[in-house]
């Protein structure tokens, strides 16, 4: 797959703008977005990222639009799933609702920061190292069984980091509106609470970006496409909290069908590692011929098919469960 040079710069242009126009818009007022306003946010951000997927589709053909349905799926779930601590961050830290989007916006753009990072070291040593795979493919599997079956909110520990920033940093006690910098009574400068609850969103995203990256690399190698699905799935994350806000409780399999569909992609990777292995120890450094090939037409199938039912026998749990609540206050 040859991207040309424009293409990626008018791709990167028209995705930078688009989180430029969200920050202009944060920034000039700060409030919690209403149900109508996170709707239309979440339904545009999602049009878009299908639109793209067209042009995919007619410029570099079906497989690879494939390929970035399937990884923009992936992320956009373990996105979703990422907002249950970002729930428990904010409330944890006190922070004021018309301020949060402020904070997750800025989350956002770090976890951006952080993937893109991420995609430059993992496509680089993906292309010099075979066995890369195996450390990928078994990390996801690991991954999936420790959250399987996992139905309850996570709990929030700080960290060392954060721990730290509140022993040593100059703080306020309280906070000033959305605002990291202020002055106190004597007239010096001091950081507001905020930076603490920066630093708390920003060392969850780097834990989110280990969990998912090795995700989207296990259904493309091709950095256009991991970088455009990722970019697609943070974008109207922000939105996205507010427009779920208790909804998330009812997801109650949501864990559990991440962990199929990371247990699937970490079986896809081992697979893909036999096929290609050059290690000596392993099968005389020969690839294994045994090893079947899992096309990106199944992977999109499981993953759409897996995310479907979860989301569906989440929704018919929940009922059944207010009613009997339902019928017992009766």
């Amino acid at each position: 797959m040859e991207v040309a040079v424009w293409v990626w710069v008018v791709t990167l242009v028209g995705l930078v703008g688009l989180m430029l126009v969200d920050l202009y818009l944060v920034g000039r007022r700060p409030h919690e977005p209403s149900v109508r306003e996170c709707t239309w946010w979440v339904i545009g951000y999602i049009a878009l990222a299908l639109l793209f997927a067209a042009f995919v589709g007619l410029r570099f053909g079906g497989a690879a639009a494939g390929q970035y349905l399937a990884g923009w799926l992936t992320e956009y779930s373990l996105s979703v799933d990422n907002l249950f601590v970002f729930v428990i961050i904010m409330a944890r830290f006190r922070v004021e609702r018309r301020y949060q989007q402020t904070v997750l916006l800025a989350g956002i753009v770090l976890s951006l920061l952080l993937r893109g990072a991420f995609i430059a070291l993992g496509a680089a040593a993906i292309s010099r190292f075979t066995w890369v795979f195996y450390l990928f493919g078994g990390f996801l599997i690991y991954t999936a069984v420790k959250v399987f079956g996992y139905d309850e909110q996570p709990e929030y520990a700080e960290n060392a980091l954060v721990r730290w920033a509140r022993r040593v940093l100059p703080m306020t006690g309280e906070y000033h509106g959305a605002r990291m910098l202020t002055r106190d009574a004597s007239g010096r400068r001091r950081l507001t609470p905020l930076i603490v609850v920066f630093i708390a969103i920003g060392t969850t995203d780097l834990i989110f970006a280990l969990d998912s990256l090795p995700a989207i690399f296990g259904l493309t190698d091709q950095p256009y496409l991991i970088v455009t699905a990722t970019v697609f799935a943070l974008m109207g994350l922000r939105q996205l909290y507010f427009l779920l806000g208790g909804l998330l409780d009812r997801l109650v399999y949501l864990s559990a069908g991440l962990s199929v569909v990371l247990g699937f992609i970490g079986v896809k990777l081992v697979l893909q590692a036999l096929a290609e292995n050059n290690l000596p120890f392993l099968n005389g450094g020969r690839p294994v011929g045994w090893a079947p090939h899992i096309g990106i037409a199944v992977s999109l199938a499981v993953i759409a098919g897996t995310l479907a039912v979860t989301a569906a026998a989440s929704l018919i749990r929940t009922r059944v469960t207010d009613r009997s609540y339902s019928g017992g206050g009766r």
